[in-house]
This record gives structure tokens, sequence and C-alpha cells, in this order.
């Protein structure tokens, strides 16, 4: 692996919040499938995208210097 990938586009990371959500879920009486983990991973890498995205536009419209290479 040579590329590099902002965290919130990982779904091994996602899968791991999920799989950590769903644990502690159980202890409180509540049981999510692999279907339903699976379903909640890909909606959260689609949110951490787009909130990803958002913030490097807002970022870029709010930043008061300009982006130059060294």
């Amino acid at each position: 692996m040579e590329s590099n990938k902002p965290w919130y586009k990982s779904k091994t990371v996602w899968g791991g919040i999920v799989a950590l959500l769903a644990g502690i879920a159980g202890i409180f009486g509540y049981t999510l499938g692999i279907e339903e983990q699976a379903v909640l991973t890909s909606a959260l890498i689609g949110i951490g995208s787009a909130v990803g995205g958002l913030l490097a536009v807002y970022g870029r419209v709010t930043a008061v210097e300009k982006v130059k290479a060294s």
C-alpha cells in the first residue's frame, strides 16, 4: 500500500467503529446483525466522505492566504 487516504474513507475504520458500537449496544440489550452492520458501515462512509468534502470546501472558502507549492 503506497497511497494514502483520509481515515474517514476507510471501510476498515468504519467497520471497526460499527462493531464497537454494536458491542456496546449489545450490553444494553440491542442487537445488530451482520447485514445491519454492513448497511450502517456504508452509510457512515458516505456521511464521513460528505463531511470531509464540506470541511475542505469551507476551509478553502474561509482561508485568508493562498496555497502555493514550496
